[in-house]
C-alpha cells in the first residue's frame, strides 16, 4: 500500500487538491478557446471518461473573456493557463476561472507578479505556479533538477512574502529522470500540493510509456497530488492513460479495471477483438469492478474467479465467471453482450 506524502489541501472549484483527497486526473483543451461551443464538447466529452479537472489555453483577452462561458456549461473545474501577459491571470479570474496556472518567470516583473498574487487572493482561487525545463528564467545555465527546484522555491518565497499560500507546485520536465529527480528534491523542502507529469511527453504510444515510467515512479513514492498525461493525442487518451495509473497503483477506485492474456496458440476466439469492444463499451462505466477477458483454459479459469466478472474462453465459445463462480456458455459472438448484461444486472 502506498502512504502519501502529506501536503495542504486546497480547493478548486467543487474539487480539492492536496492533504487526503484522492488524486485527480486533469487534461487541457486542445483547440482554441475561443471555439466556444467545440470547446464545450471536448470538455464533456473528457469528463464522461474521468476528468476530473481541464485546463485552457489563455492567449488573448478573447480567450479570457470565452471563460465566462464555458462556467456556464461545464461540471468540472476549470484552470486558465497564462504566459506572459499577468493582465489575462487578472482578466480570467474575474470571468470566473476556478484556478490560475502561471510561470511566474515569464509574467515579467515582481509587481506584475504580484497583481495576479492580489487578484487570485480577492477571488479566493488557487494558482499553480508551473516551472518548465524549457522555460527555465535566463539566470539559470542548465536546465536540470537543481535548477526546478531552486527556481520554484524562490518563486514560492515571494508568494508567501505576500501572504499567499493557496498554491499548487509543478516541476515539469521532458527528460523523465530529471523530472522524477526535481520532484523528490521539492517534495522534502514544500508542503504544498504537487502536480506532476512529464511535460512533452510524445505520440500515446511512446508518451504513454514515459509518462508512465516518470509518474508512476512519483506516486509509488507517495508524491503526488493531481497529474496531466501529456501527450501528442487526444484529451481522452490522456486521461483514459492516467486514470489507468492510478488504478494500478491502487490509488483510484471509480472506474472498471480490464484485465487480459497476452493470448498463445492456445487461444480459439478472437480475444483482441472482444477486448477492444469491451474497452470501448466500458468507457463510461463509474464501477470499481475488474472483469478478466481471458483466452484459454490454463489461466482463465483461475483469473476469472479472482475478477469480480469475466470470460474463459474455449474453442469459440467463451464461459462466464461472476464472483468466482460459473453462470453459462455462450457463443463466441454473444461474448460481449452476455457479459454486459451481468453487468447491467448485478453492480
Amino acid at each position: 500500500m502506498i502512504t502519501r506524502r502529506p501536503t495542504k489541501k486546497i480547493q478548486c472549484g467543487d474539487i480539492y487538491i492536496g492533504g487526503n483527497s484522492p488524486i485527480t486526473v486533469q487534461s487541457m483543451v486542445k483547440r482554441n478557446t475561443e471555439a466556444i461551443k467545440s470547446v464545450i464538447k471536448d470538455i464533456r466529452k473528457v469528463a464522461r471518461v474521468g476528468c476530473d479537472i481541464i485546463r485552457v489555453a489563455v492567449p488573448n483577452k478573447r480567450a479570457a473573456e470565452a471563460i465566462k462561458e464555458l462556467k456556464k456549461t461545464i461540471s468540472i473545474p476549470l484552470v486558465a493557463d497564462i504566459h506572459f501577459n499577468y493582465k489575462l491571470a487578472i482578466l480570467a479570474a474575474k470571468n470566473g476561472a476556478d484556478k490560475l496556472r502561471i510561470n511566474p518567470g515569464n509574467i515579467g516583473a515582481k509587481w506584475k507578479v504580484n497583481e495576479v498574487i492580489q487578484c487570485a487572493s480577492s477571488y479566493n482561487i488557487p494558482i499553480r505556479i508551473g516551472v518548465n525545463a524549457g522555460s527555465l528564467e535566463k539566470r539559470y545555465k542548465r536546465s536540470d533538477a537543481k535548477s526546478l527546484v531552486s527556481s520554484v522555491l524562490s518563486f514560492v518565497d515571494f508568494f508567501e512574502s505576500k501572504k499567499f499560500q493557496n498554491i499548487v507546485l509543478s516541476l515539469k520536465a521532458s527528460d523523465v529522470l530529471t523530472t522524477i529527480e526535481a520532484y523528490r528534491k521539492i517534495s522534502k523542502l514544500v508542503d504544498s500540493p504537487l502536480h506532476i507529469g512529464i511535460t512533452e511527453a510524445g505520440t500515446p504510444f511512446y508518451g504513454s510509456i514515459r509518462s508512465s515510467v516518470g509518474i508512476g515512479s512519483l506516486l509509488a513514492d507517495g508524491i503526488g497530488d493531481t497529474i496531466r498525461v501529456s501527450l501528442t493525442g487526444s484529451m481522452e487518451e490522456e486521461v483514459m492513460v492516467g486514470t489507468e495509473l492510478l488504478k494500478s497503483l491502487g490509488l483510484r477506485n471509480n472506474a472498471p479495471t480490464i484485465i487480459s492474456c497476452p493470448t498463445c496458440g492456445r487461444c480459439e476466439i478472437d480475444l483482441t477483438k472482444i477486448v477492444k469492444r469491451v474497452e470501448k463499451r466500458i468507457d463510461n462505466y463509474r464501477l470499481p469492478i475488474k472483469i478478466a477477458i481471458m483466452g484459454c483454459v490454463v489461466n482463465g479459469p483461475g483469473e476469472a474467479k479472482e475478477a469480480d466478472i469475466g470470460i474463459a474462453g474455449g474453442k469459440r465459445v467463451g464461459l462466464l465467471f461472476k464472483k468466482g463462480k460459473p453462470i453459462k456458455k455462450v457463443k463466441e459472438e454473444q461474448i460481449v453482450d452476455a457479459l454486459f448484461s451481468e453487468i447491467d444486472k448485478t453492480f
